[in-house]
């Protein structure tokens, strides 16, 4: 069986004696190599896991890595792009690698939320001749690992903003390890657009390993929720009613909205008590809010409660691409949901946006009441 990919925990990484042998001295690069694989295997079996033949093949491509990392600043690296479909270990053998490696100069983020601290960053510095690259400077520092999670493009203007951040990069010679649930070749979909974006996927195909992480099943939607993972602890209620938001002393829907600083800004609001937030779908979804808003309020609140959620296939793209990057964000944060609906989450999940899929497979994991 294929290992099933648990959300990442915030704790103190495990494996304290694997760990160890990476600082001790000397270390061969067989040796080295050899860590990797041993972190992977104590990882899998102490969560329960089977490493499929999918997963052994990644670990093997890491593993080369690890003699390399220790030495010079400015050896120049192929990075790694693991693409697959939602559910399949990606993000799983991402944050492996990252934990296990011997270097503390490395960042792992959620694309979106590096993005959107890469567009405030470049706003700040927008009088710089070359604002991206003091913003990276800020950002990087002496980064030499950099982890992407969930890379996605829909958007033409972010795309050409990714070809710049792309170069840049590689020019730095950081080691760059993205995953996606999309080839190189299916970014930024949109026919329009997509020849326009054809540079970065060259780019990717010229300086990044690409494997793909397959299998036949989505394994969040078979795992059962471990107790280290928030997210997971959540809960879906239907069909939406009176008794049941008394039931979370939530207001009545014909209460006043409270304003909510967010940054410059003010969202409404429909709840709040003390690390707890709520919101309806519309607050959040039919209103121009973003990546950097949910950040944000993340940093502030650990408890979020959403209430009509609609049908999502009635609404627009934008507002399921809201929805999208919304649970994103809570899924990638950790942050404990109460997603309210007035029908099952499987009829409320239709839509035509590109990654619901990857929603679905993520609200699956809550809990669901009736």
């Amino acid at each position: 069986m294929a290992v099933r990919p648990p959300k990442r925990s915030r704790l103190t990484p495990r494996w304290p004696a694997v760990r160890r042998l990476f600082a001790k001295a000397s270390l061969t690069p067989a040796t080295s190599a050899r860590v990797i694989h041993d972190y992977f295997l104590h990882k899998a079996h102490a969560q329960g896991y089977t490493l499929s033949h999918s997963q052994q093949r990644v670990i093997d491509c890491m593993a080369q890595y690890a003699p390399l990392l220790p030495g010079s600043a400015q050896q120049k690296l192929p990075g790694l792009y693991l693409y697959g479909a939602v559910g399949r270990g990606k993000s799983w053998l991402l944050d492996g690698f990252f934990q296990a490696i011997p270097v503390s100069e490395k960042q792992r983020l959620h694309f979106h939320e590096f993005f959107a601290r890469l567009h405030q960053a470049m706003f700040t510095h927008r009088e710089q001749p070359d604002a991206m690259a003091v913003s990276l400077d800020h950002m990087l520092l002496d980064c030499r690992v950099l982890c992407f999670d969930e890379f996605h493009v829909h958007d033409i203007g972010d795309a050409m903003l990714i070809t710049r951040l792309f170069q840049a990069l590689f020019r730095r010679g950081i080691l760059l390890l993205v995953t996606s649930n999309y080839p190189p070749e299916g970014l930024l979909p949109n026919p329009l657009y997509h020849a326009r974006f054809k540079p970065v996927i060259d780019l990717i195909n010229s300086k990044m390993q690409v494997m793909e992480v397959g299998g036949p099943h989505d394994y969040r939607s078979q795992a059962r929720p471990h107790a280290q993972q928030v997210f997971t602890q959540g809960r879906y209620l239907w069909p939406d009613s009176l008794a049941l938001r008394r039931t979370m002393n939530f207001p009545e829907t014909d209460a006043s909205p409270l304003l909510l600083p967010v940054g410059t800004r003010q969202l409404q609001a429909r709840y709040r008590d003390r690390c707890t937030i709520g919101f309806t779908f519309a607050d959040l979804c039919e209103h121009p809010t973003a990546v950097m808003d949910y950040l944000e309020l993340c940093r502030q609140f650990d408890h979020w409660i959403i209430v009509d959620l609609p049908l999502l296939a009635d609404t627009s793209i934008a507002a399921q691409q809201r929805f999208i990057n919304l649970v994103d964000v809570l899924y990638d944060q950790d942050k404990h949901l109460t997603l309210v609906g007035q029908h099952s989450l499987g009829q409320s999940l239709g839509g035509d946006a590109i990654d619901l899929a990857r929603t679905r497979s993520r609200l699956g994991q809550l809990g669901d009441s009736r």
